[in-house]
């Protein structure tokens, strides 16, 4: 009996040692790019306490995240990956993620909102901060719908996927 409950121990040591070693690999390039992201805006800006780090692929990618100015005020940053060019936009001046819900609600008729995060959407060759949902409709398909994150108007839908 005494065998049983050790190798059942082994056996649930040596499988938890696998999946830890599994997740740890599979989180390191992310942790890798927030790294990344958060030296170049501490480079290129006078902003710290970079937060809610999230990875956007867009047409380009661009690692997304929340720093604090020196009066403390929230500042979403934009870092495009490829040329580490840095967009900033203090959070007060742009509209905020119930605000771009409520504009695809006066539009549309979501079924299921599944995500809503900053980007960028590309309008004309030129890349402007976003807000992007994701949801589904009625018929259970998949769309895309981009509000300004400045202005607060829609930049683009894309329905039916």
């Amino acid at each position: 009996m005494k065998k049983w409950i050790l190798f059942s121990i082994l056996f649930i040591a040596i499988i938890t040692g696998i999946l830890v070693n599994v997740y740890l690999n599979a989180v390191e390039p992310v942790r890798a790019a927030e790294e990344k992201a958060v030296k170049i805006a501490s480079d290129e800006t006078n902003l710290t306490d970079f937060s809610d780090f999230s990875l956007y692929s867009g047409e380009e990618t661009y690692y997304v995240m929340t720093g604090k100015n020196a009066r403390q005020e929230d500042v979403y940053v934009w870092v495009n990956e490829k040329n580490n060019e840095v967009e900033t936009r203090n959070a007060k001046n742009g509209i905020t993620k119930k605000e771009a819900l409520n504009k695809l609600y006066e539009e549309k008729n979501p079924q299921e909102i599944i995500e809503v995060r900053l980007g960028m959407a590309r309008i004309q060759k030129t890349d402007r901060p976003a807000w992007e949902i994701y949801y589904r409709n009625n018929s259970n398909t998949i769309n895309y719908y981009f509000v300004d994150f400045d202005t607060g108007e829609k930049l683009r839908a894309i329905d039916n996927l």
